[in-house]
């Protein structure tokens, strides 16, 4: 089983920025996808950006430029540093993991932001 925990959302102007963590515990083992997904009010949950062991990383395009996603895989973490925020981006945010050998996914509980116009 693993277990996944955000920190770091909030309340920040249109402009500002925030970083998300995601720290992940647990039986963790073999290559997987960890980012974050966003779920906005009215909408589905929809891919922010994600990290692939040892691959690329992906970029939903309303993001590309101002968001950046990091992982580190001695300390199972992926980290978002979300810049030029938008009012738009508000919502709860989701740290995702999925094995590739498997396919198992696991979420963590979700970190509100929101951008103040």
């Amino acid at each position: 089983q693993v277990q996944l925990v955000e920190s770091g959302g909030g309340l920040v102007q249109a402009g500002g920025s925030l970083r998300l963590s995601c720290i992940a515990s647990g039986t963790i083992f073999g290559p997987s996808v960890m980012g974050w997904y966003r779920q906005i009010p009215g909408k589905q949950r929809e891919l922010v950006a994600t990290s692939t062991t040892g691959g690329p990383t992906n970029y939903a395009d309303s993001v590309k430029g101002r968001f950046t996603i990091s992982r580190d895989n001695d300390k199972n973490t992926v980290n978002l540093q979300m810049n030029s925020l938008k009012p738009e981006d508000t919502g709860v945010y989701y740290c995702h993991l999925r094995r590739i050998i498997g396919g198992r996914e696991y979420w963590g509980q979700g970190t509100q932001v929101t951008v103040s116009s």
